[in-house]
């Protein structure tokens, strides 16, 4: 079987089909800690690497991630999940309500700890995961009151999903009780799946397990085409639901019941590209394939926004961040394959090109509507070096920045007209208010800024200047910026 792979322009259609939904999740919640900072020596104390911290940072992890995903497509979300009476509870939740659109129907359970993972990372690579949890059955009392939340929001919402990562929200009562409230509401029901029992999620829509998973699953190895069908055929029976096998690079394994063909298989292609981090893969992946169900895409079209959210999560350091802007840079990203890139491959690129005795140079900037200003900084860094990577905001980095109104031009069109220029090797997007970690991760050899900057006030001068690159000002050509254009515009109006 050989499917060719959707168009461009199909794909930018299913991802604008997408509208916002009321989205209910249930499953186990945790907490997420990341504390980062470099690694430049080891310990005189034992042979292991000494981190020296320089930021640290907290994000709602698990179901909770997933329910951030659905909420950054647009659509409201009810998060039904335990955490304990303790601060790190205390801490989800607050970050939790930070976001007018997810209502929390968390559950507390005195004396419980709540799920907690901490990542040590250095130069975005990570150097050790500490997990504190507990893993011990749940009181009667705690599984009543989920499945009389877990009911209630599946009752009010367009698509479920259930999120199971063996820490015993979903028990079957938890489970029934959301299948039920679906059943109300008409609801498709998407479940992220742990375990080697799936037949207690018999009567949901479609299962996502990756390879991993389903030879669980199905107590048998996944060795070539023959056994994936075995594998697929064996967990639909058992369910009666769909079964969407998530492959990595080779995108998802579609298997549907037929009536008159008993299970059909479909292979749903994506396009591989280089992996920054998988964290929060999965969880876009059951997010964007639930909305897509929910706004009444056929099982493999949602499957196709679903490979789309992945890849947008594995480019981006951490859980990542998913819009539909995100979607559209996926389903844009072979028009301009060559240039536009993840931080990962322009990483490579960059020690491919210091090994061989080249230097990489580094600029960034929202770049909203191009103008000879632009070009001319451009070139000025490219002739600083070998390679010129330009790190480009996304539009919701540039809306932070900028304002509300902003950007004029979406950054899907930004990277295609900059893409446009010989002068520019590579573009990354950063999504964060700075391009700090994308410095940080390429490490360039001379950074560039326009004239409006000092030396002093360059993000990621000093570490730059710590391994001995350099910070270059391209001097400023005066009356040329996005802002003055458009105040020309408004005047002549």
């Amino acid at each position: 079987m050989n499917p060719e792979k959707p168009a461009e322009k199909d794909c930018e259609s299913l991802i604008r089909s997408l509208r916002p939904c009321r989205v209910a999740v249930i499953g186990d919640v945790m907490l997420d800690r990341y504390v980062k900072g470099s690694v430049n020596r080891l310990s005189p104390e034992a042979p292991i690497q000494i981190l020296e911290v320089r930021d640290e940072y907290q994000a709602p992890g698990g179901a909770a991630n997933v329910a951030m995903k659905a909420v950054e497509l647009g659509s409201t979300v009810q998060m039904v999940g335990l955490v304990g009476d303790d601060a790190t509870g205390q801490e989800l939740r607050a970050l939790l309500a930070t976001h007018p659109q997810l209502t929390d129907r968390l559950v507390v359970e005195a004396g419980r700890r709540t799920t907690e993972k901490t990542r040590f990372v250095a130069h975005n690579q990570q150097l050790l995961r500490v997990d504190r949890e507990r893993r011990d059955g749940l009181s009667g009392t705690a599984i009543a009151q989920l499945a009389e939340a877990a009911r209630a929001a599946c009752a009010q919402a367009d698509a479920v999903i259930l999120e199971d990562y063996g820490k015993g929200v979903l028990a079957p009562e938890v489970i029934q009780a959301a299948l039920d409230g679906a059943k109300q509401s008409g609801a498709p029901v998407v479940v992220d799946p742990n375990g080697r029992d799936y037949r207690r999620y018999a009567g949901s829509t479609v299962i996502t397990p990756n390879v991993k998973e389903a030879e669980l699953a199905a107590q048998q190895s996944i060795t070539g085409p023959e056994s994936l069908l075995e594998v697929g055929s064996k967990l639909v029976e058992q369910t009666g639901a769909a079964l969407a096998l998530t492959r990595d690079a080779e995108g998802i394994s579609l298997f549907e019941r037929d009536t008159a063909a008993g299970v059909m298989h479909t292979h749903v292609p994506t396009v591989p590209v280089a992996v920054y981090d998988v964290t929060g893969a999965g969880d876009a992946v059951a997010a964007s394939l639930a909305i897509g169900l929910a706004c009444g895409l056929p099982m493999r079209d949602a499957c196709t926004v679903a490979n789309m959210a992945g890849r947008a999560i594995v480019r981006q350091f951490g859980v990542g961040v998913l819009s539909i802007s995100h979607l559209l840079r996926e389903a844009h990203s072979e028009i301009s394959e060559s240039k536009t890139v993840d931080a990962a491959y322009a990483r490579q690129r960059a020690r491919d090109v210091q090994k061989a005795g080249g230097k990489v140079v580094f600029t960034n900037g929202c770049f909203d509507i191009l103008h000879y200003g632009h070009a001319y900084l451009l070139q000025f860094a490219r002739r600083q070096g070998d390679l010129l990577i330009l790190g480009l905001n996304s539009d919701a980095s540039v809306s932070r920045n900028k304002g509300p109104s902003r950007p004029l031009v979406p950054e899907d069109q930004r990277s295609y007209m900059l893409s446009l220029y010989r002068f520019i090797d590579l573009i990354v997007f950063f999504d964060e208010d700075t391009p700090m970690n994308l410095i940080e991760a390429i490490r360039p050899d001379v950074l560039v800024k326009g004239g409006d900057y000092s030396p002093e006030t360059v993000v990621g001068r000093e570490l730059v200047e710590s391994y001995g690159g350099k910070i270059t000002i391209c001097p400023r050509l005066e009356g040329l910026s996005t802002t003055d254009i458009v105040r020309k515009i408004r005047d002549e109006r």
